[in-house]
This record gives C-alpha cells, sequence and structure tokens, in this order.
C-alpha cells in the first residue's frame, strides 16, 4: 500500500514530520517498508542568479557565465541555450552529488577555462525527462534551499512517498482514510470527517439490475447510478500526479476515478459504457462453468464454476469484484457512464481470482472484506467527483438486494488489558482510544465498526487499546514464583531423558537427523509397520504414504543417499515418535542410532576396522546409563526380525521389561533399502526407563563400598551351540544382591573336549554390602553358580 504525504494530510490534520509518521505505523502494525523521499537528493541544491552571460572564447556553443550564490560570486561553464543574463537558476557546488548524471562535482576547467559547479536541468536532478534548458525559476532568493522553493510552489515534486505492509487482518488499512485514523487514534493528528454533497437525481435510471436467489450469499448488495453526458479524457494534474507516485498509470479521467477511491477510501468501484450494455439490464448470478468473457487487460478467461458473473442480455461483461469487462469498458468517447459499488463475499472473490490467476487492486480488497455499509456513500463521492470534473447529470440510485448486516458489539472489560497484555492502561483511556477508531460504546458494549471484520470477541478489543497505546512501552516482568525455595523443573521426566539421550548420542560422535514421519509402504512393511491403520487418506507422495513404525528406516534411506553420494562411513541418530496405530496416543518416543561402514578412515596401521555388535552395544549402554537406567540389565535374544537373527540383542530388566534393542541390521534389509553393509544400530524406549522411586532436586550421596570385592573364575564345557550370554545370565541370577558382574574371558573349542564342546571361562565379581565374606560363604555362592549354569546351559564345570 502506497501514498503521499500529501495525500494523508487530507484525511490527517498534523505537523508530525514523515520520520515521526513511518516510527508510528510501524509501531501500530502497519509496517513501513520504504520511504521515497525525492527533497533528500534535492537537499545540496540551492538558488543562484546568473549576473553575466559572455561567449566561451574558445567554443561556440559555451558559455562563460558570472553566477551570484550565498557563497559569492562564481564562474560557471555552461552549454545550455539558454543560459544568460537575470535568470533565477538551481546550483549544485563542486562537492555535491547529481543524482541524475551520477557524478559528485568538482573544480574543473572546460576548454582551458575554471568551471565552479553546474546550473542543472530537471533532468540532472531527476524532477523529468526534459533536458534542452537549464531549470529557470520565476521567483526565489539566491541561496534560498531548493527544497523549500519547491515546498511552496511545486510540493508534489517533493512529496514523499510512503509504503506499508498490510497484514490481511487489516482491510481498513488499504485506503488512506483508514491510516490516518489509526494515526490520529495514536496521537499524531486530528481525523478529518469525510462529508460527500450528494449529486440530486434527474432523472430515472435506465439500466436494471438484478441479483439471482442462489446468489445474495456471494453478492448480497448492488448499488448503480448513471451519468449522463459526461465528457472523458484526462485526468486533472493533481489526480494523476498521485497515481503516478504510487505507480499507477493514468488511464483516463472516469478510469482513473475509480482507482483514486480504491486506494483513498478503500472503496473499489467499476465504471461501464451504459451505451454498451446490451438490454439495458445487469443480471448478477453464480457461474456454471465455462462461460468466457474478455477482460480490460484484453485476456480471454473461462469462468469457474461457482464465480459471480455480472452479465447483460448479451453475456457476461464483468468479473464481480475482480475484473471488469472490456466489451463494457469506458473508453475516450463514453458519454453516458454506470458506476457501480457492490459488495462481494471474500472468500468467493478469492477463490475466482485465484482461479483465473489475476491479481488486481480491486481482488486484493474484496477478499480481504471491505466495508459493506460504505457502500451507498462510496458511489455518491464517486459520482460526485465524476459529475464536478467531467460534467452530466445524474440517474436515481438503483438498487439490488440489501446491504448485509455486519454489526456486533463485545464486552469492554477493562482489567482483561493488565491480563492479557501485561499493560495497566486506565479504564478511560481505553474507551477514548476505542472510540477514536470508530467503535461506539454504549455502557459495556463495544459496537464494533462495519469496517473492522477482524474484531471478532472481547480479546480484540484489549489488542486495539494495546496497539494505540503502543506495546513498546510493555515492562518485562518476572513471574511470580507459584513456590517458595527451589523451583519445580520445567522439564517433565520424559523430556529430560530425550535432552540427555540427544546430547549423550551426539557426545559419542553420532550426527543427528530429522527425517520425515511418513515413509513408503515398502519400508514400513519392513520394519513391522505399513498396514491400514497408519496410511494416510491424503499423502504427499507414494513416498509419503505412511506413519513411520520405528526410526530405522528414515536413518537407513539417508545412508543410501549418502552413500551414493560418496559418503560410505557415517554415524547418524534420530529421536523421535514411532506409530503402531493412527489413533491419538498409540506412539512412542524412541531413540535410535545407525553405524554404517567403518570407525575410521583408512589407516596405515591397520586401526580401520568394520563396525561391529559391540561399538553400538556400547553406545546403547551409555545413552541409557545417561537417561537414568539401572546398572544391572540383562541381555537376551528374540528381538524383530529386521535384526540380524545371531547378531543382536535386547536390554532387559527382566523378560517382559525391554528398555532397548541392539546389533546388526538384517542383511535383507539392508538390500531392500540399497544400503552398503556393514550396518549397525540400537533402539532404545526411554519410557520403559522406571522413574527414581525418591525425586530430589539435588544428587544423593555418593556409595563407596567399604568392604573387599572378591572375583572368582569358573571354567564351563558346554555344547557347542550354547551361547555365552545364556551361561553368563545363569551365573549372574545365582545372586542378584551379592554378584556384581559376570564377564566372558576366554573361549576353547576342539582338543580333549571332543567334537561338538567348548569351554567357557567367566569371571564373576562379589561385592559384600554388610560383612566381609568368609571362604564359606564364597563357597556357597559358588556351588549356587554351578547349579544354576548346569541347569540353564547342561554344561560341566571344567576339571
Amino acid at each position: 500500500m502506497k501514498f503521499t504525504l500529501s495525500w494523508l494530510k487530507e484525511h490527517l490534520e498534523t505537523t508530525a514530520s514523515v520520520a515521526e509518521i513511518c516510527a508510528a505505523l510501524t509501531d501500530l502494525g502497519l509496517e513501513v517498508e520504504g520511504v521515497e523521499n525525492p527533497a533528500e537528493r534535492l537537499e545540496p541544491f540551492t538558488l543562484a542568479k546568473v549576473k553575466s552571460a559572455e561567449q566561451h572564447p574558445d567554443a561556440d556553443r559555451l558559455r562563460v557565465c558570472m553566477v551570484d550564490t550565498d557563497e559569492g560570486e562564481r564562474q560557471i561553464i555552461c552549454g545550455a541555450p539558454n543560459a544568460r543574463a537575470g535568470i533565477t537558476v538551481v546550483l549544485a557546488k563542486p562537492g555535491d552529488y547529481v543524482p541524475g548524471i551520477d557524478t559528485t562535482l568538482s573544480v574543473g576547467k572546460i576548454r582551458g577555462v575554471e568551471s565552479h559547479g553546474m546550473m542543472a536541468s530537471e533532468r540532472e536532478l531527476e524532477l523529468s525527462d526534459e533536458h534542452d534548458g537549464i531549470i529557470e525559476l520565476p521567483s526565489g532568493e539566491v541561496g534560498q534551499r531548493f527544497t523549500d522553493w519547491l515546498a511552496a510552489n511545486a510540493p508534489e515534486k517533493v512529496d514523499p512517498v510512503i509504503e506499508i505492509a498490510i497484514t490481511p487482518n487489516r482491510p481498513d488499512a488499504l485506503g488512506v482514510h483508514g491510516i490516518a485514523r489509526d494515526l490520529a487514534a495514536r496521537g499524531l493528528g486530528t481525523l478529518k470527517p469525510l462529508s460527500v454533497d450528494p449529486v440530486p437525481a434527474t432523472f430515472q435510471c435506465p439500466v436494471s439490475v438484478s441479483i439471482d436467489a442462489d446468489t445474495l450469499d456471494q453478492a448480497p448488495v448492488f448499488f448503480g447510478r448513471l451519468i449522463r453526458g459526461v465528457t472523458n479524457g484526462p485526468s486533472p494534474d493533481w489526480l494523476q500526479q498521485r497515481l503516478k507516485a504510487i505507480g499507477l498509470r493514468p488511464i483516463s479521467f472516469l478510469v482513473d476515478v475509480t482507482n483514486w477511491f480504491t486506494y483513498d477510501l478503500n472503496r473499489p468501484l467499476h465504471v461501464f459504457d451504459a451505451d454498451k450494455i446490451t438490454g439495458s439490464t445487469l443480471r448478477l448470478y453464480r457461474a456454471k462453468g465455462g462461460e468466457t468473457l474478455t477482460g480490460l487487460d484484453e485476456k480471454d478467461y473461462t469462468f469457474p464454476a461457482g464465480a459471480t458473473v455480472i452479465a447483460d442480455s448479451q453475456g457476461p461483461e464483468s468479473i464481480a469484484g475482480v475484473m471488469g469487462g472490456l466489451r463494457t469498458g469506458c473508453t475516450d468517447e463514453t458519454v453516458n457512464v454506470f458506476v457501480e459499488a457492490a459488495y462481494f463475499d471474500p472468500i468467493v472473490t478469492a477463490r475466482t481470482g485465484r482461479a483465473l490467476k489475476i491479481n488486481s487492486d480491486a481482488r486484493y480488497r474484496f477478499e480481504r472484506g471491505i466495508d459493506p455499509d460504505f457502500t451507498p456513500e462510496g458511489l455518491d463521492h464517486a459520482v460526485r467527483m465524476i459529475v464536478d470534473h467531467a460534467g452530466g447529470e445524474a440517474s436515481e440510485v438503483v438498487q439490488a438486494g440489501e446491504i448485509p448486516d455486519m454489526a456486533r458489539a463485545y464486552a469492554l472489560d477493562t482489567d482483561r488489558c493488565s491480563s492479557l497484555v501485561g499493560m495497566d492502561i486506565p479504564a478511560e483511556t481505553q474507551r477514548e482510544t476505542l472510540t477514536a477508531l470508530g467503535f461506539v460504546l454504549e455502557g459495556d458494549m463495544a459496537h464494533v465498526p462495519s469496517w473492522r471484520p477482524d474484531v471478532q470477541g472481547e480479546a480484540d478489543l484489549v489488542e486495539e487499546v494495546a496497539r494505540i497505546a503502543s506495546l513498546t512501552k510493555l515492562q518485562g516482568t518476572p513471574m511470580p514464583r507459584p513456590r517458595a525455595g527451589v523451583p519445580a523443573p520445567v522439564l517433565t521426566p520424559m523430556q529430560k531423558r530425550e535432552q540427555m539421550a540427544r546430547r549423550t548420542t551426539a557426545a559419542l560422535g553420532y550426527n543427528e537427523c530429522v527425517t520425515y514421519s511418513f515413509i513408503d509402504k515398502k519400508a514400513a512393511t519392513l520394519f513391522g509397520g505399513g498396514d491400514a491403520a497408519t496410511m494416510l487418506e491424503n499423502p504427499i507422495s507414494s513416498e509419503m504414504s505412511h506413519m513411520r513404525p520405528a526410526l530405522l528406516p528414515g536413518l537407513l534411506q539417508a545412508a543410501a543417499r549418502n552413500q551414493a553420494r560418496g559418503m560410505p562411513d557415517m554415524a547418524l541418530f534420530e529421536v523421535g515418535d514411532a506409530f503402531h496405530g493412527g489413533e491419538p496416543g498409540e506412539q512412542r518416543v524412541l531413540v535410535t542410532g545407525l553405524l554404517v561402514g567403518r570407525t575410521t578412515p583408512k589407516d596405515v596401521h591397520g586401526a580401520s576396522r568394520p563396525v561391529d555388535i559391540y561399538d553400538v552395544k556400547a553406545d546403547a549402554e551409555a545413552v541409557l546409563a545417561a537417561m537414568g537406567a539401572p546398572a544391572k540389565v540383562q541381555v537376551l535374544r528374540g528381538a524383530e526380525d529386521w535384526w540380524h537373527p545371531g547378531r543382536h540383542g535386547k536390554i532387559c530388566l527382566g523378560p517382559k521389561k525391554v528398555l532397548g534393542v541392539f546389533g546388526e541390521i538384517h542383511p535383507r534389509v539392508l538390500r531392500e533399502l540399497d544400503v552398503k553393509g556393514p550396518a549397525m544400530g540400537f533402539t532404545l524406549w526411554p519410557d520403559e526407563i522406571p522413574l527414581p522411586r525418591k525425586a530430589a532436586a539435588s544428587r544423593g550421596a555418593l556409595h563407596v563400598p567399604d568392604l573387599q570385592a572378591v572375583e572368582r573364575d569358573f571354567a564351563f564345557v558346554v555344547e557347542a551351540h550354547v551361547e555365552a550370554l545364556t551361561l553368563v545370565n545363569a551365573a549372574a541370577g545365582a545372586d542378584k544382591a551379592l554378584i556384581e558382574n559376570v564377564r566372558v574371558f576366554d573361549e576353547f573349542i576342539g582338543g580333549s573336549l571332543g567334537e561338538g564342546k567348548k569351554s567357557l571361562a567367566i569371571t564373576v565379581r562379589m561385592q559384600p554390602s554388610e560383612k566381609t565374606l568368609t571362604e564359606k560363604d564364597i563357597e556357597a555362592v559358588s556351588a549356587r553358580i554351578v547349579e544354576k549354569v548346569q541347569k540353564a546351559t547342561g554344561g560341566e564345570l571344567r576339571g
């Protein structure tokens, strides 16, 4: 939205500067995007008077002029044909920047004669394209600033142009009068009231208007008035200058009037050549789809179904709220003009303009919602302006439909300003603010003006008060503590676990990924999903058709993309939701890591090796420890089939309490997702970790055993197919309170053991907490260990 300062002052009586106005507009929510101030580039130039002009001794077209300036008499060489004694000129001194020629002047010699500046033409000062001679002023004093002279004699040439950004909820600010209303409410001046002397009717309107019954919801009211005997032609200079200043091209007076009121009062209008309206009748109806029209831009358009059409007996001749038709458009030959002011539904207008790909000023305003109550008054303003400048006589007003009732009122609770915004504004100030913005107050009820469709509740009243008072005055105050002492934690236990999981995994060298929650059906099926419950009704693409059942498929697809681009080794992780159903709550937060390729780049010392199951096991245990998982856990088999059947483990607190899974990804899955192995991964369930029994703000005391730990070694001969994990779990279960850990330190196969046998040697560490272990105590525990292992594995203690 663009407007000039002088245009604004036609609606606002103010002495505020451009800088003050711009600062206020931005603070009011009408952000200033730019200011074009011609006076800024003309600031250095002053007026001077030519005392004499003699022929240059060495050039036929040059004159040596003696010029009277505010710094005394100066010699200037000039080639303009009108350079002569006695004229008042615009002087550019050495050191001044001349915008039209993009040059900073300096003292120079022209054909051997020194020149101290130049006398400027209009093009050199970017005032116009005129460059046949230097500027001659009819008045002015030597030394007077040129900008001051222009402000007094040609203000339009130094009129600042302000451009503001309009948010979609503020259609009232799409007219200069609405902007002036906001500034007046802020206190930057006094709003000038709108008034018009309606043109009296002298005859009955020959053009009839009707609106179909099924169209009244999208075109509720239509006003029109015919003016006969007008003289169309160029607009007055003041109107052309205003339109040019905001980037519009003057066309003809009748057309320029509609553009003027669109920007001046936010009242889009349309003018028809009445003699071209076939059948002297206009009908508004809902398009069936397929109707065609040649618009004013000389392009052909086909109406979408549901659009609002204005048609005469010959067919469509206007796209309601968007663009008029070429057939009934006004030209210089127009004598009788039919002026239209109507109200059209914002949603239908937006849908029609979008379907036809038309971006017009009318559509921009109608789709945001103009003032319906101002429709007949806007018509009066336009008819008065046309008759005053183009002559003619006006008919009676023809009306179809009724102005939609937008009346609504909300209770003004002056105490809510403090609770909603945090500003204490006196009740009387709040009422004065709303009154200045056009609200009508009856007791505690505030009636919303028809030009404010964005005000839809009591909170909006508070917003208007705070906006005018300026939110820059809002003082930050700390929130009161709900209780004394150490404040309660802000994050929930689950949020803290997620935070620690991210920090720890990143510290282990993994790179965090954020993948889509939607994956393709093939990948989802590989990880136990892909069913109808998790399928999207309207997927973005076939590759995002299902909610992900796990985080691994997204990480594996990311790994495949990286491998395809020459990155074979990577460590990736993600913390996010996975979905096992389509209903609310059917999801779980997972922490998933993925190792692909080798541990380090190729190394001459052979330190580089493929990643293995023990890498991810150590990482999974470290992340679990950071999230607060118990140190004593069991590692069991039996995870899902996307893990390698013999190279994985479930980290459990019991057979049914699984905290996570680690291991090698099944080669079949890697082939399906085009990932080159080996690939190791882990998936952890933070919500399965038991919460601490006692929640305290401080860390508990460090417990250091004061009794000597005892280690005993055992070697068992078992069948070759027996897993070491089974033996370790059995030994650890012999005395859970006393046995601190069990680890395998040796494996022997073959030899004197015979075929199908192997020897597994373990170290059991026993840590007493109440008394020092005696040999008898140790022997008792050892016996239970042997018994447990024999029962679980069928093995025997090796002699």
